[in-house]
């Protein structure tokens, strides 16, 4: 298939798995990964990206918000699964926020569902919930997965960030239908990384999901082991990450590229449209690839949510547990809310942590993507604005227009970097939305503006290279691309007409990443996938036999906006933790209002009392 010249830029939720995390000594909150329009999502996937192969430390050691003591310090460690799974670059450890000494976490204790969202939404709900429990329905070739035993040996745990606690991993395969219609064909194969619990009063298993769609978990487990080593959680649960089918270590693996089509910019998805956009040649051509290269057409139709939820129920009981905890980042909430509506009785707790909205479809949720993108680009502007030498110049209001002449010249004439590559215009949006996660990487992104000024791309580079894992020795994990194929199946399907006219919206709400030129046809990559998608929207709606969940939400999430997170409690009638800040999911921030609040919640399923906040 030929490949694209100039890469897309790849803007949504959850895209990049960092941890925003904090080894310090209150135990924990989360941030998490999750989102990405290039391989939108929301995911997801997590807060904060930072630079990435060396460490951009100088650029990020100051706080370019003027507020003293939020730490800035960014670890980038290529971060190797102990399954094979593909090399991921760039995780973030983020020095950890102190919280204010007795800050409460505000809980808001939801009623049943929002009326009149149900009543507005009645038939896609229906409809939406009828197809998930069609696919619970358990045949008896089932049982032999449902009754399997795993088999846990210790391995070597993923390179963790310098200073990290050590922990103790133990790795296993759980083998899954292919195709839950036909359990009796083809199987798949979860990888599993477990961290035993530390104390004696084991609860049972937390089953962890680091955002995307795309991401492994497998790392995603040790690092949060790490992140809450002194947290209550970690002593009474084991954690347990998986690499959804399809992704990291699992067998069969999404790969739609070769590494040299990566570099130069091989599409995955139809944003910015309007530079160098896909024909309905390619479309045909992108899915026989991605067949080809993954294991065949069964395999790409069969990697969607709804698909690993199912596998989850089966972890589940092979684990052990009568019924699961479970705790998501981003895109993971997602997931954690199809597996409510799927299996509502076979819930202990839910822990959905940066949300996406069970009610927004996909024109909705990019839009509100670009949005929040916008408005973290406009408070970095203003964060450098207060310095005489900012990039953008001292007026924030011009940000924007300064940004774009910035960068626009790139599309005909990339700027240098070290290595020869070149850093296209898409690359260099790709690297500032990176950035866009959380206060911790402006620094590096206003470094690399500044750079770019002086004709040279290489500190925006390297934001690029840590959003798609691309390795220094130029290999790529394939978590984007995985992001790409399980989208074709969770996102509703546009005509060109459709994706031309989100994509205006896009430019629109994020005139930062506008190229300035005119649109004439955008094409949706999955415009001729062999299978319908089968998500539905809304989903997690009017759920019956539910137990309590908790959501926590961030204010200025720029990724998943707080009202989704909102609309998501209402949905499965539980819990909101609202949560003040600006970044990218909280559950791994460091934070200790927040960390006290979802351990209570997970220990002892107490749902805090309406009201109640944290800050970040």
């Amino acid at each position: 298939m030929p490949y694209r010249r100039k890469p897309a830029a790849a803007l949504g939720a959850a895209a990049l798995t960092l941890l925003l995390g904090a080894y310090a000594t209150p135990a924990s909150g989360q941030s998490t990964p999750n989102g990405r329009q290039a391989v939108a999502s929301d995911g997801l996937t997590v807060p904060a990206i930072a630079a990435q192969t060396g460490q951009v430390d100088k650029t990020a050691q100051a706080d370019q918000t003027g507020q003293v003591g939020q730490a800035a310090q960014v670890a980038l460690a290529g971060q190797v699964s102990q399954v094979g799974q593909a090399n991921m670059v760039g995780q973030v450890a983020l020095a950890g926020r102190v919280s204010r000494a007795g800050q409460a976490g505000e809980v808001v204790q939801s009623s049943q569902a929002d009326q009149a969202v149900q009543s507005s939404q009645t038939g896609r709900a229906v409809r939406s919930r009828q197809a998930g429990r069609r696919d619970v329905a358990r045949s008896a070739g089932l049982a032999r997965f449902y009754q399997q035993k795993l088999v846990f040996k210790p391995c070597d745990p993923p390179k963790l960030p310098p200073g990290a606690p050590v922990v103790r991993t133990e790795c296993a395969r759980l083998k899954v239908p292919l195709d839950y219609r036909k359990p009796k064909g083809r199987q798949a194969e979860t990888a599993l990384l477990r961290v035993p619990a530390r104390g004696g009063d084991r609860i049972g298993s937390l089953v962890l999901n680091p955002g995307g769609p795309g991401f492994p978990g497998t790392t995603h487990a040790a690092l949060t082991a790490a992140i809450w080593a002194k947290s209550p959680i970690t002593e009474r649960f084991d954690l347990v990450g998986f690499d959804p089918r399809g992704v990291g270590g699992s067998k069969p693996a999404l790969d739609c590229y070769t590494d040299a089509q990566r570099d130069h910019g091989a599409k995955l998805s139809s944003t910015p449209a309007g530079l160098d956009d896909w024909t309905e040649r390619e479309t045909r051509r992108l899915v026989e690839q991605c067949a080809a290269r993954s294991g065949g057409k069964q395999v790409i139709a069969h990697v969607g949510t709804r698909d690993v939820a199912r596998d989850m129920d089966v972890l589940r009981q092979a684990l052990g547990d009568a019924k699961l905890s479970f705790a998501g980042t981003s895109y993971g909430t997602r997931l954690g809310a199809v597996y409510a509506e799927m299996f509502p009785r076979n819930v202990r707790a839910l822990v959905l942590d940066g949300a996406m909205d069970p009610l927004a479809d996909t024109y909705e949720r990019r839009v509100q993507q670009a949005t929040g993108m916008q408005r973290s680009f406009e408070r970095m502007a203003a964060s450098c604005a207060t310095r005489p030498d900012c990039p953008l110049g001292t007026d924030p209001k011009r940000a924007t227009q300064a940004f774009q002449r910035l960068v626009r010249p790139l599309i005909d004439k990339p700027a240098r970097t070290s290595d020869g590559r070149g850093l296209t215009f898409e690359q260099a949006v790709e690297g500032m939305t990176a950035a866009m996660y959380g206060p911790a990487a402006w620094p590096a992104a206003i470094a690399g503006m500044a750079e770019l000024k002086a004709g040279k791309g290489d500190t925006l580079q390297k934001l690029r290279d840590g959003y798609h894992e691309r390795g220094a020795d130029g290999h790529y994990s394939r978590s984007l691309e995985a992001t790409l194929v399980i989208n074709c199946l969770d996102e509703e399907r546009h005509t060109p007409e459709q994706e031309t006219a989100m994509n205006r919206a896009w430019f629109k709400a994020a005139p930062f990443t506008d190229h300035g030129r005119t649109i004439k046809q955008a094409r949706d990559g999955c415009e001729h996938w062999p299978v319908k998608p089968t998500l539905g929207y809304p989903y997690a709606t009017n759920i019956k036999g539910l137990p309590g969940t908790l959501t926590v939400s961030v204010t200025n999430d720029p990724i998943t906006p707080h009202q989704g997170g909102v609309n998501l409690a209402k949905a499965l009638g539980g819990g909101l933790l609202t949560v003040e800040g600006d970044q990218h999911g909280a559950l791994l921030a460091g934070n200790a209002c927040v960390g006290k609040v979802v351990a209570a919640y997970l220990i002892d399923l107490e749902v805090p009392a309406a009201g109640t906040r944290c800050k970040l």
